[in-house]
């Protein structure tokens, strides 16, 4: 029955993907260009090559498809997605546009039509007079060119009798059709041609900037936020403590050692007493990234570097990278927890660990501790904040979120965790989410700025 489920909604979201793609394709080739053009048959290969791409980017990720596949079709298949999606967002604004635009456009033709109906009004009063003048068919005929036209039956016999040549009886001056001038609102269907380029031009421009600028932001490197965090049992001695917070790194596919290196180099300018990487460290396997993640081994901090789990890390082999971390110097905390100068420091597995039997285990990380001193948990995931709360954790730095990453994104997200970005308090516990560093898909980020931050303990007794 669940494979049946499982199928069903594939289909759909499968059919709605498609029906969304046919949308976006009508109004921004279909609409706006000729029927049989290059620029139509280009742009309709790109509607057919863009989501295949993501489609390949997505089901990719496995250890059975080549590391360097993964990478070719990755960078093209998860930017269309966000493309896709801007241009989708935009094209939806567009439609409220485009009856306002076109009503604009009317009122501006009716108003030249107007104008143009003066001229061929006098221009007719001009042909009536002249039409009443009776002219000499000599005065009407150049001497210096031959008559080689003739005249009505009815005015050659007379022609003839007088001895003249025949001549031509002239039709009145033609007075053409109103033509549109440089300043004339188009009409009809080329009214309709107008608005659509108008709009999905419009619409491609804003798609187009938004995922150039959110892909510079994420390639760029996150930035340093800085954060003070009052803690009523934290000691004196313990005052003024630095934590770096960095989660969702996502090395893998995209985001390579370059990147890694980066964020190494940031951490280690903000001069740490203690470095917190909380989950989402890689997209992939220990056998295709040990290169990109080797940079980790170069952090530096006081009181050493520590990390949990994610969910991708069960996703991408979780057992083979702690293991790995270790070996980089990194100190796992896996349902652990160990004392430092003032307050203890706790981590717990992701609570994707559950489907493997490795979940997170409260009792076993902060159940036998000394509740006078202030705890501080390292967890993935913001929605285990009630097991922190009832477990006396002063302080839980999350990750997860990414902050939504691509907006709306984050209307989502607030959906399925407690908070999504910042320092919000739950009961005694207070909980701090990283909107982290790297990107999940595509490397874009679009409202929510890839941040590395450190938290400062202060301590109420100082």
């Amino acid at each position: 029955m669940r494979r049946v489920v499982v199928i069903v909604v594939s289909v759909f979201v499968l059919a709605l993907f498609g029906a969304l793609h046919w949308y976006v394709w009508r109004r921004l080739i279909r609409d706006t260009t000729p029927k049989g053009s290059f620029l139509r048959r280009a742009g309709s290969i790109v509607f057919v090559a863009g989501p295949l791409l993501s489609m390949a980017a997505m089901t990719a990720e496995g250890d059975g498809v080549p590391f360097l596949l993964q990478r070719i079709v990755a960078w093209p298949g998860y930017l269309w997605l966000a493309l896709f999606l801007y241009l989708l967002l935009a094209l939806l604004v567009g439609e409220a546009v485009r009856p306002v635009l076109r009503r604009w456009l009317a009122h501006r033709g009716a108003g030249a039509h107007a104008r143009q109906r003066i001229l061929p009004t006098a221009q007719s009063a001009e042909v009536a007079e002249v039409q009443a003048t009776d002219f000499d068919a000599e005065e009407l005929v150049s001497a210096d060119e031959p008559l080689t036209a003739t005249a009505h039956r009815g005015d050659s016999d007379a022609s003839a009798s007088r001895g003249t040549a025949p001549v031509t009886v002239l039709d009145p001056p033609h007075v053409s059709e109103p033509t549109l001038s440089a300043g004339t609102a188009p009409t009809g269907p080329s009214r309709r041609l107008f608005v659509s380029r108008v709009v999905g031009g419009a619409a491609a421009a804003v798609a187009v900037g938004t995922v150039g600028y959110g892909t510079y932001d994420v390639l760029r490197g996150p930035k340093v936020r800085r954060l003070t965090v009052p803690l009523a049992k934290l000691p004196r001695s313990a005052h003024g403590f630095r934590i770096a917070v960095v989660s969702d790194i996502h090395v893998g596919p995209i985001l390579g050692r370059g990147f890694a290196q980066r964020v190494v180099d940031i951490i280690n300018a903000t001069q740490p007493d203690l470095i917190a990487i909380v989950g989402d460290l890689v997209d992939g396997s220990v056998e295709n990234l040990t290169p990109a993640v080797e940079p980790l081994a170069g952090l530096r901090a006081r009181h050493g570097a520590y990390f949990v789990t994610g969910n991708h890390e069960y996703i991408s082999g979780a057992e083979p990278w702690v293991e790995k971390v270790r070996d980089l110097g990194l100190r796992p905390l896996e349902n652990a927890r160990t004392e430092l100068p003032g307050f203890d420091l706790a981590g717990v597995n992701d609570v994707r660990g559950e489907e493997e039997g490795q979940g997170p285990d409260f009792g076993r990380a902060l159940g036998d501790r000394d509740r006078s001193r202030t705890a501080v948990l390292l967890a993935h995931q913001p929605v285990v904040i009630d097991d922190a709360v009832r477990h006396g954790v002063d302080l839980q730095l999350s990750g997860h979120t990414h902050g939504g990453q691509l907006w709306p994104g984050n209307l989502l997200a607030e959906l399925a965790n407690p908070t999504v970005a910042g320092l919000e308090r739950y009961g005694d516990t207070q909980l701090y989410v990283s909107r982290g560093a790297g990107a999940w898909g595509p490397p874009v980020r679009v409202g929510a700025p890839s941040d590395i931050t450190v938290v400062e303990l202060a301590s109420m007794q100082a």
